[in-house]
């Protein structure tokens, strides 16, 4: 299996690397996984009509979409598909098809011109339904337009019909469902790309091993998970890492600012064969327009973009998520750095939290919590609130 995965791993890696010519990673990053994700959907889609076709010794790709007998079978499948996979695809839509089309002589422009539609119903399949928050815009970031891809319409057929010829010759091994290799090999890949991202890569993906031990913290001595949560989620890794952890997560939840990192969480979703109606993900700024209030959750993991420029907007003062009554605990405020107001940004005090480091030895200055704000006791109750506190005070002399 651990080879199997590795293989799977380097020949997605090669085809990106390949094939993405003037681009950079980062930015073929977009086409490759949204190709990978298109086969995926396929291949899901094909065997599970094969699946239902099996006892009228029928093949999915076989069926005349023209037909009227082929229609009433159409119909009967995608209500099946929607409700199961939540997105549904004809047999002229499938990847392996459209590669065979793609590869015709003469056939120069055949992906420019049927690629758009094709993804744009799969969108459209799911409208109305419990699915279509899951799968609107998710392939928004695939811009067959662009030059990048090639200055000529023949130019750009050319280099997406090759990636699909490569993609085409794997097999992502969906009939083994014990198996998660393309799940994992999707994470070696945004893995590989954050790596050639530099800064950018924060934006949508943590670290394996600081995820790994996040995971562990939230999930030590538990076997199941109701919820876990991300506010700020990026890819999604985090919180697919936590599900490794544990033998079952009931419900996955995450927002995400970025439109681009969104749509790779809701993918990243799909291919770890996370259920439609197991993972709610939104697009929106957790800070200033949070998704999921009022909801409480067995486990909340984050990474959270520290070098995001924010400010507290004056009217987060009547927000209790951002302030907390000062007037009423003990401490000297001459020894306070920020605020003398009776009330103060929890986020403001983090980025003023600078000034607390001593700039030669880089160490914060701090004041053990039983010594002020009248003792542990008071401390604790706020914290058990989820009320933010002071975390550290300039104190001179240690």
């Amino acid at each position: 299996m651990e080879n199997e995965k590795k293989n799977l791993e380097q020949q997605l890696w090669n085809i990106a690397n390949d094939l993405r010519g003037n681009m950079g990673a980062d930015e073929f990053r977009d086409y490759i996984l949204g190709f990978i994700f298109y086969k995926y959907l396929s291949e899901k889609m094909h065997l599970y009509a094969n699946k239902i076709l099996k006892e009228d010794g029928m093949l999915y790709e076989n069926i005349d979409e023209n037909s009227s007998n082929g229609k009433e079978y159409l119909d009967a499948i995608k209500e099946e598909s929607i409700d199961r996979l939540g997105y549904f695809l004809k047999p002229s839509e499938l990847f392996s098809e459209v590669t065979k089309r793609a590869n015709i002589v003469g056939q120069d422009k055949l992906i420019m011109e049927e690629l758009n539609p094709i993804l744009n119903h799969i969108e459209q399949s799911t409208m109305g339904t419990d699915s279509e928050d899951d799968f609107t815009g998710l392939f928004d970031d695939i811009d067959l337009t662009s030059n990048k891809l090639g200055k000529q319409e023949s130019d750009k057929h050319k280099l997406i019909a090759k990636v699909f010829s490569h993609l085409d010759k794997i097999d992502f091994k969906l009939e083994d469902t014990s198996a998660d290799v393309l799940g994992d090999a999707y994470e070696y890949l945004i893995a590989q790309f954050a790596s050639g991202a530099g800064k950018k890569a924060g934006e949508f993906y943590t670290p394996q091993g600081v995820s790994t031990i996040l995971a562990k913290i939230v999930t030590l001595g538990k076997n199941k998970l109701k919820s876990v949560y991300d506010p700020t989620c990026g890819s999604g890794s985090l919180l697919l890492r936590v599900a490794r952890e544990v033998d079952d997560v009931a419900g996955f939840y995450g927002q995400e600012k970025n439109p681009t990192a969104y749509n790779l969480a809701r993918m990243n979703m799909v291919l770890h064969d996370v259920h439609y109606r197991k993972f709610d993900i939104r697009q929106e700024d957790t800070l200033e327009r949070p998704q999921h209030e009022g909801r409480t959750f067995d486990a909340i993991v984050a990474n959270p973009p520290f070098s995001a420029k924010w400010s507290a907007n004056p009217l987060f003062m009547n927000d209790d998520r951002f302030y907390f009554p000062t007037h009423d605990l003990t401490y000297d405020l001459t020894k306070a750095s920020y605020p003398k107001e009776p009330y103060v940004s929890f986020l403001d005090h983090i980025l003023v939290s600078e000034s607390f480091i001593s700039k030669d030895s880089y160490i914060v200055n701090t004041i053990p919590i039983d010594q002020y704000m009248g003792g542990f006791d008071i401390y604790e109750s706020y914290i058990s609130d989820h009320m933010p506190v002071y975390l550290s005070f300039p104190i001179k002399g240690n």
